[in-house]
C-alpha cells in the first residue's frame, strides 16, 4: 500500500474500505446493513462476508493519518453494521476524528492503551475484548449495548465528560475480572445502568465527578472474585444500585430522574421493575459519597463468607432498603452516616451484621421500625456485648425528641451487660431491674416507695414503743416514723427517738436498707441520664 498524498486513496483497497474512505472524508454514515435484520445482530450467528468487511489496519490509518475533509465538511468515522478484520490497534495514538461505530462486529481485540480520542462511541457492537488502560478522551465514552467477551481494561484512564456503558454485557478475562476501571477518573457521570458481568466490576480508587448509576444492573461474580470490588471509590453525588424501568414489550431502558428514582407502589404502565442483583461480593471500603448511597431493593446473594462491606464510608445519606441476605454479612464498621434511612425487614439476623464504630445522627425508618424490632438491631450486631451500638442509638433518639424510647435502649444496654458479670453482681442486677428497672423507670420507685410507706405504716400503728428518753422523744407517729426509715439522709424527726425491740427491731432495719436500694439506683440512673444529657 503506498502512502497517499491529500486527498489521494491507497491502492489495494477493498470496495468496502473505499466506500468507508470516501465517508471518512464527506463526514457521513457509512452504512453496510441489509435489508433483513436478523442479519444486522452483530451478536447473531450469521456470517458476513467480504462486502460488509475492512480491515482494521485501513481504520487505523483512516484515524491516526486520514485524508483531509472535504471543503465544507468535517472528517468523522462513522460506521453501521461492519465487520472489522485483524487488530484494532491504536496504542498511545492521537485521534482527532470523531468516532462513532454502530451494531459492528470486531474479530479481534481492540488496543486503545495511552490514546487520545475527542469523543468514543460504539453502541452495540461485539468485542472479543476492550484493552484501554490510561486511555484518554476529551468528551464520552460510550460503549452501550456492547458485547465483550473477555473483558475491558480502562485502568487509570481519563473520561472528560461521561461513561455511558448502559446494557453492556462482558465476560470475564483470565483473571476473572470482566470490568477494570482502577484509578479511573470521569469527570461527570458514570452510567453503567442495567448492565450484566460475568466476572469482577473493579472500580479500585476511581474517581466519578457526578453520579455512578448501577440501576438495574446484574452482576455476578467469577471464582474467588467479588461481584463488585470498589474500595476508595469517590464519587462527587449518589452511587446508585436500585432498580430501572423497563419496558415490557421490548426491553429496553426506560428514563430515569436525574437526581434520584420515584419510589411508586407499581411501575408505570408498559413497563416493569428490573432491580440491581451482585451474587457475590461487594466491597465499598472507605468509600466517599457526596450525596447518598441507595440501595434500594437491591438483592445481595452471598456465600456464608462474603460479605456487603461498607467499612468507613462517608455519606450524607445511606438508603438501606435492600432486600434482606439470606447468608454473608453486612458490615458497616467505622462508617459515618448523617442519616441512615432504613427497612426493618432489610437487616441480616444474629451474626449477620457488624457495625462497631458505626455513626449516624438521624434515623428515618422506611415504613414501621418498632423499637422492639430497633433493638433486634443492635442485638444481631451484638453478638457479644458492645455498649457503643446501644450509646448511639438512644443519642440520636433522644435528639430527636423520643426520650421515652432511649430510656428503653440504655435499659436493654443493662440487661445486656448484666450477662457479663459474676454471679454476684448479676443477683444485684437483677434486683435493680425488679425494683426500679436500673433507674430509667423512676415511677417504679415511687410505686415501692408509696407500698412500703404503706405497709410500714400500718405495722408501726399496731406498735406502741417505749422512747429512749422520755424527755426529748416527739410524739409517736408511724407514718412519719416509716417515712424516715424510708427516705435516707433526710430527718423528718422520728428516727432515732424511739426503742425498738425483738422483730420490731428487724423491720425498721428492713426499711432502712431497702430504702437505701431505691434511693441508691434512682440516683444512679439519674446522674446517667445527666451525664448524657
Amino acid at each position: 500500500m503506498t502512502e497517499p498524498h491529500e486527498g489521494d486513496i491507497p491502492d489495494g483497497l477493498s470496495a468496502a474500505e473505499l466506500g468507508m474512505w470516501q465517508s471518512f472524508r464527506n463526514g457521513t454514515t457509512y452504512d453496510l446493513r441489509t435489508y433483513d435484520p436478523t442479519r444486522n445482530d452483530p451478536f447473531a450467528p450469521h456470517v458476513w462476508g467480504p462486502e460488509r468487511s475492512v480491515g482494521a489496519r485501513t481504520v487505523a490509518r483512516l484515524l491516526l493519518s486520514g485524508p483531509p475533509a472535504r471543503p465544507g465538511r468535517v472528517a468523522a468515522l462513522k460506521l453501521r453494521g461492519v465487520r472489522i478484520t485483524g487488530k484494532l490497534d491504536l496504542a498511545g495514538g492521537r485521534v482527532s476524528p470523531y468516532v462513532e461505530l454502530t451494531g459492528c462486529r470486531f474479530e479481534q481485540e481492540v488496543v486503545l492503551p495511552e490514546c487520545h480520542f475527542t469523543t468514543l462511541r460504539m453502541v452495540g457492537c461485539l468485542l472479543p475484548r476492550l484493552e484501554a488502560a490510561r486511555l484518554h478522551t476529551e468528551g464520552d465514552l460510550h460503549l452501550p449495548r456492547c458485547r465483550i467477551d473477555r473483558g475491558i481494561r480502562l485502568t487509570d484512564a481519563q473520561i472528560g465528560t461521561d461513561l455511558l456503558i448502559n446494557q453492556l454485557s462482558v465476560g470475564p478475562d483470565r483473571h476473572g475480572r470482566a470490568f477494570v476501571g482502577d484509578g479511573m477518573a470521569v469527570a461527570q457521570d458514570l452510567q453503567a445502568e442495567m448492565i450484566e458481568t460475568h466476572g469482577e466490576l473493579s472500580l479500585r480508587g476511581a474517581k466519578v465527578g457526578g453520579s455512578l448509576s448501577l440501576r438495574g444492573s446484574h452482576l455476578r461474580a467469577a471464582e474467588d472474585r467479588r461481584a463488585l470490588n470498589a474500595p476508595q471509590l469517590t464519587v462527587e453525588r449518589t452511587l446508585y444500585m436500585s432498580e430501572a424501568w423497563v419496558s415490557v414489550e421490548t426491553g429496553n431502558q426506560g428514563t430515569t430522574p436525574p437526581y434520584g428514582v420515584v419510589y411508586a407502589p407499581t411501575p408505570a404502565r408498559g413497563t416493569r421493575s428490573q432491580i440491581v442483583e451482585c451474587k457475590g461480593g461487594v466491597r465499598l471500603d472507605d468509600g466517599r459519597f457526596g450525596d447518598a448511597v441507595d440501595l434500594h431493593k437491591a438483592r445481595f446473594t452471598l456465600t456464608r463468607q462474603e460479605e456487603l462491606s461498607l467499612r468507613r464510608i462517608v455519606t450524607p445519606e445511606l438508603r438501606f432498603n435492600a432486600e434482606r441476605p439470606e447468608e454473608g454479612r453486612v458490615v458497616l464498621n467505622g462508617a459515618r452516616v448523617v442519616t441512615l434511612i432504613d427497612l426493618s425487614t432489610s437487616w441480616p439476623g444474629p451474626g449477620g451484621l457488624a457495625m462497631g464504630g458505626f455513626v449516624y445522627e438521624n434515623l428515618v425508618p422506611y415504613g414501621h421500625f418498632p423499637l422492639s424490632r430497633r433493638l433486634e438491631w443492635v442485638l444481631a450486631a451484638t453478638p457479644e456485648y458492645v455498649p457503643e451500638p446501644y450509646e448511639r442509638l438512644a443519642t440520636v433518639m433522644r435528639s430527636c425528641g423520643e426520650d421515652a424510647d432511649a430510656r428503653e435502649v440504655l435499659l436493654a444496654k443493662q440487661r445486656r451487660r448484666r450477662e457479663t458479670l459474676p454471679p454476684a453482681a448479676k443477683a444485684w442486677g437483677f434486683l435493680q431491674d425488679w425494683t426500679v428497672a436500673y433507674g430509667y423507670r423512676p415511677g417504679r420507685a415511687l410505686v415501692w416507695m408509696a407500698v412500703l410507706w404503706a405497709a410500714g405504716t400500718a405495722a408501726f400503728s399496731r406498735y406502741d414503743p417505749a422512747p429512749i428518753k422520755d424527755d426529748e422523744s416527739p410524739l409517736w407517729n408511724p407514718a412519719l416514723y416509716a417515712l424516715d426509715l424510708l427516705i435516707p439522709v433526710i430527718n423528718l424527726g422520728q428516727d432515732g427517738y424511739w426503742r425498738m425491740e425483738g422483730g420490731w427491731q428487724w423491720a425498721a432495719a428492713c426499711l432502712v436498707l431497702v430504702g437505701w436500694i431505691l434511693a441508691t439506683t434512682v440516683a444512679a440512673g439519674a446522674s446517667r441520664l445527666l451525664r448524657r444529657g
